[in-house]
């Protein structure tokens, strides 16, 4: 089961050329998406209603698309406006229509009811194209079920322990249980580690054998994660009696920002999009390309051992989990999606109108 209701990461916005289309699926649902010739987005079910060829293999016609199989042809509104050799356009000769939009560096699409689509429901992103932070942009294919990457990004116990070789994490992060702050989609998990190595040793924190490390993200539905750092001398945590840090502090010794999303294509595949670096006043591009590398070692490390679990879990999918503290931000973080389902599923989605 998905959310429907909210808005999925798509694809990095330069993923798109303005005369090329984007194919994917997202929650079992395939998608085309192309920019019209005013530089909108038309994203469409990824289906022709003849004999269900993608659409993506077709021809773009002006703001239109034809299918490659046939040459039916539909506008953006997913309306078939020409089947060659036939005069006569059944009306349900019709493809879905998406609610898509383009902001702050992303592709975001609504895969629920369009009379519900609500740009306040977006999380904000907005650093991200800030100017503030030089954010190299990747993304990974996961064939896992999207949940466990979400289960791994609301538990950062594991960083000492997965990634020791990548980012030199030790088990203080384990150690150190964090501040979680419920939210209406989400959750916010604060925390100070202190007196750890550098992560990442760059800039005025490479002067520094252990530092004392700030950290707080939001990790919003369907799986999107806003994450902040800051490193600071020893001794600034206790100074501070574990609260978040002020501007009475002074400059950080290094900053550094992340953005993240994870898109489930169907029930067992899953797009991880992601993008962190440095703040452009304490970095610069050649740190964040470092810091590039890291993170996808990093990430290829998470990968590892979440496609294992995976294929672990897919051998008994009766055998439960047994919680242990470190899962706190875990189970909040599933208990409000499957609220929000619950919800989408006593209130009932209108799918039924496709363009």
């Amino acid at each position: 089961m998905f959310i429907r209701n909210c808005w999925y990461v798509a694809g990095w916005d330069d993923q798109l050329p303005d005369d090329g289309m984007l194919s994917l699926s997202i929650i079992n649902e395939p998608v085309v998406i192309y920019r019209k010739s005013d530089g909108n987005l038309v994203a469409l079910e990824d289906r022709c209603v003849h004999r269900h060829a993608p659409l993506s293999m077709g021809k773009r016609e002006g703001d239109d698309i034809r299918c490659l199989y046939h040459g039916l042809k539909f506008d953006p509104s997913g309306r078939c406006v020409d089947i060659p050799g036939q005069s006569m356009i059944p009306p349900k000769a019709c493809v879905r229509s998406y609610p898509v939009i383009q902001r702050n560096g992303w592709i975001w699409i609504w895969m629920g009811d369009k009379d519900r689509a609500d740009e306040a429901l977006m999380p904000d992103t907005s650093q991200a194209t800030s100017g503030n932070w030089f954010l190299p942009r990747n993304y990974l294919d996961y064939p896992t079920h999207y949940m466990l990457i979400c289960d791994n990004l609301t538990d950062f116990s594991h960083l000492g322990y997965v990634h020791t070789e990548s980012f030199g994490t030790d088990p203080t992060w384990g150690e150190t249980s964090p501040t979680i702050i419920p939210l209406d989609r989400g959750i916010r998990m604060q925390r100070w580690i202190r007196d750890v190595p550098p992560v990442p040793p760059l800039g005025e924190a490479a002067k520094h054998k252990r530092v004392d490390h700030w950290a707080t993200y939001d990790f919003l539905v369907p799986g999107i994660l806003i994450f902040y750092n800051a490193l600071y001398p020893v001794g600034t945590a206790e100074a501070v009696g574990d609260q978040p840090p002020t501007e009475a502090l002074g400059s950080p010794l290094y900053t550094h920002f992340s953005v993240q999303a994870v898109t489930p294509k169907t029930d067992d595949e899953t797009r991880y999009f992601y993008a962190w670096g440095p703040s452009t006043s304490l970095g610069n591009e050649e740190e964040a390309a470092i810091m590039r590398e890291v993170l996808k070692k990093a990430f290829l490390e998470d990968k590892d051992i979440i496609e294992a679990q995976q294929r672990v879990k897919s051998l008994d999918s009766s055998r439960k989990v047994m919680p242990i503290a470190a899962d706190k931000g875990v189970i909040l973080f599933q208990r409000v999606v499957e609220n929000i389902i619950k919800l989408e599923n006593s209130q009932g989605l209108r799918l039924k109108e496709v363009h």
